[in-house]
């Protein structure tokens, strides 16, 4: 998943080393993406900090490069981090889900949804 964060775009991406460095330090991951809709705790502030910074490890990103860029971000930030962190974390489990949003409204596409 490639977005921006700070002044630049960044990948994020989760790999099984990021979530089990996470569950380590909060609860687990199914937890977490259960919270993001409401079926159980939601995600903190810490935690949604966590997540979008392993997502920049995991994209290749230093760990204290990923934790920098993420302290820079302010409270007015923290919507937007949700929302990172609920992605990263949606294209680890459904990685064909990006695939299809890039895919839509395509010229293809277009042609499919048309009507004579």
């Amino acid at each position: 998943m490639v977005e921006k964060l700070g002044s630049s775009r960044q990948i994020l991406l989760l790999r099984n080393e990021e979530i089990e460095r996470f569950e380590d330090q909060h609860r687990g991951i199914f937890e977490i993406w259960d919270g993001f809709f409401g079926r159980s705790t939601s995600p903190n502030s810490t935690e949604v900090r966590d997540l979008v910074a392993l997502g920049l490890v995991g994209g290749g990103m230093k760990d204290a490069d990923a934790d920098a860029l993420v302290a820079e971000q302010g409270p007015d930030q923290l919507l937007h981090l949700r929302t990172l962190a609920q992605g990263v974390l949606g294209v680890a489990f459904v990685p064909d889900a990006l695939a299809e949003s890039d895919d839509a409204g395509t010229d293809e596409d277009q042609k499919k949804t048309e009507t004579p």
